[in-house]
């Protein structure tokens, strides 16, 4: 094991094993559309159009340009790394609320953390992936949402408490999770496949434990649940919340636990114990018939009157640390940040963005500077 680097691809080399579909990832990344990039690289936007879907191979020179405008290594084109094989398609929270080129944007940040995944995998064994098979009957009820919850949590070797860090869980099992990029941050959570494993990416802007939980266990629905189903629909994003639900706080267990009134210093002992918020607490008492229909919209009401974030904090989200721990771990034997990212072709600083976002972030600790 070395933490060497490739040497730089000659621009003849580069040429020949140009890859289009590495061009397409740079744009999407950057959010380019292809008439400007056309333009920044002194093409007709018919050209452009032609390298990427693999009818022509640019020049040196407008390879060299192409490099420069997306704030790539020539290499990164050259890397011979086709596009990875997906046996389906990524399931955003809400189409509605992003645009079409954010959630792009997302996707080509997924394969981007792909390349890395892949680098680090020929000097790391990581966990091998070890998910449940599930099938939901057609059509689906709400009791059998239920039941696959209990199968999977049987699955993952759980009792009947709650999951000490659904994260955690997630990335034991060979799941990769990272937390989105500042520019991505209008995306909500989402998970797709990449090659032969899934990602889950999660938003930081939501700094709320019981938030992140939710949206991993989410996340873990739809991979566990809508393996080939077409993204978008209500009915599949209720089916993954129901599951999540489920999965995080199983229903025998919390309907003996939550109080038969609406008692908030009660449901705050519960939010502790099992990590979820109290918006969900209370949903599931209503839901599991322990609150008639006016103590549940008392209790919604109540919430919405404390506002966002509501009362009971329970510290910081749960973060991703696999990656982060595999390059700390490559460190030690001398593989550098910077050769994993010549291996996966990528701008060092790039590559850094990847593994930040699979890596724990404790919170720092400040001392006053004055007054002592």
């Amino acid at each position: 094991m070395t933490g060497g680097t490739r040497p730089p691809v000659p621009a003849t080399a580069a040429v020949a094993a140009f890859e289009p579909h590495a061009l397409g990832l740079a744009r999407r990344w950057r959010r380019m559309r292809k008439n400007e990039l056309a333009r920044q690289i002194g093409v007709t936007a018919a050209a452009a159009s032609q390298y990427e879907l693999g009818q022509a191979r640019p020049s040196a020179a407008v390879l060299a340009r192409m490099a420069l405008a997306l704030a790539m290594p020539v290499e990164f084109f050259a890397a011979g790394v086709p596009a990875p094989a997906s046996p389906g398609h990524a399931h955003f929270r809400s189409l509605r609320a992003t645009s079409q080129a954010e959630r792009d944007q997302a996707e080509a940040f997924g394969e981007v953390a792909w390349r890395v995944i892949e680098v680090v995998s020929r000097h790391l064994r990581l966990p091998e992936l070890r998910l449940p098979q599930l099938d939901l009957p057609e059509p689906v009820r709400p009791e059998d949402v239920r039941a696959v919850a209990a199968v999977a949590r049987r699955e993952f070797g759980l009792v009947d408490g709650p999951v000490p860090h659904a994260v955690r869980l997630l990335e034991a099992h060979g799941v990769i999770v990272l937390s989105l990029p500042d520019a991505s941050e209008r995306v909500d959570a989402f998970s797709h496949w990449y090659g032969q494993r899934p990602f889950v990416f999660l938003n930081p802007a939501k700094n709320d434990k019981a938030r992140s939980r939710m949206d991993a266990a989410h996340e873990l629905g739809h991979l566990l649940l809508h393996h080939d189903a077409e993204p978008g629909s209500q009915i599949l994003e209720r089916e993954a919340t129901a599951f999540a639900s489920e999965f995080l706080a199983p229903s025998p267990a919390l309907a003996d636990e939550l109080p038969a009134r609406l008692d908030f210093d009660r449901l705050h002992e519960l939010k502790r114990r099992w990590g979820i918020s109290l918006k969900a607490l209370v949903y599931r008492g209503h839901d599991l018939g322990v609150y008639r229909d006016h103590t549940y919209r008392r209790g919604m009401s109540l919430l919405a009157q404390w506002g966002h974030p509501e009362p009971g904090d329970l510290g910081p989200r749960e973060q991703p640390s696999l990656l982060g721990k595999a390059v700390e771990l490559l460190g030690q034997q001398r593989v550098t940040t910077e050769s994993l990212a010549a291996q996966a072709g990528l701008p060092a600083a790039l590559a850094r963005t990847v593994i930040d976002a699979a890596s724990e972030h404790l919170p720092e600790l400040r001392l006053a500077t004055g007054g002592f």
